[in-house]
């Protein structure tokens, strides 16, 4: 449903299409990045808490000789794991409706997965150190997930986005996660630099975020 309301219902609003393509093409990047990284969000709130918290499912690994760091590890890879499950299918999805070419759009999936780590890793590093939600997580909904989601050039290009608003998407990991994926998809033109800056955004958020969300871990279950 989601796929068919923006990509080929608001498409029929925009026959134009965007940036020298069609509605559908431009968008379906940005629908299938979006669509992980949302996930990986909130895999990085409510179920780190909760393991912590109401269900203490970490508490009960680390009473084995497993340690915290294998458990930030067993985390992240289940979570890739099914993160790929979601993406391929979400992929399909978009071949059967030929919106991205199969022979190069495959790598959005990998963008899409290192995209979701760059926002879950800050986040599950943010949840590890929570003692109790009150509020937090419906805050960073609606100030950071949903203006990310409306202001990272999802819809439209980021050109197109006032001034002032621009340095949301220039922070977003879904604008350089959407970015790199138009590129690979169809071709979307930009300096190898820009590129390049991308990838290292989402390694970067990724990276730092994993870092202090294992000493959060560490922290948490060592006390």
């Amino acid at each position: 449903m989601y796929l068919l309301a923006l990509g080929i219902g608001l498409a029929n609003l925009i026959p134009e299409g965007m940036e020298g393509v069609p509605f559908l093409v431009f968008v379906a990047p940005a629908l299938l990045m979006s669509t992980i990284l949302t996930v990986g969000a909130e895999e990085g709130m409510y179920p780190v808490l909760s393991g912590f918290k109401w269900h203490k499912i970490f508490f009960a690994i680390h009473a084995t000789p497993i340690t915290p760091g294998q458990i930030v590890g067993g985390f992240l890879v289940h979570l890739t794991i099914r993160f790929t499950f979601t993406a391929g299918v979400f992929f399909g999805f978009l071949i059967l409706f030929g919106a991205v070419p199969l022979t190069s759009g495959w790598v959005m999936i990998p963008i899409s997965i290192l995209g979701a780590f760059s926002i879950l890793t800050p986040l599950g590093a943010y949840a590890a150190r929570l003692e109790d939600d009150t509020g937090q997580f419906a805050l960073i909904q609606r100030l950071v997930v949903m203006p990310m989601f409306l202001f990272s050039g999802t819809f439209f290009p980021l050109s197109q986005v006032p001034d002032w608003l621009e340095w949301v998407g220039w922070v977003s990991p879904l604008w350089h996660a959407t970015q790199l994926g138009r590129t690979v998809s169809y071709g979307a033109s930009e300096p190898i630099w820009l590129s390049a800056t991308h990838i290292a955004v989402l390694v970067g958020y990724a990276v730092i975020g994993g870092y202090f969300m294992h000493r959060a871990f560490v922290a948490r279950l060592t006390r």
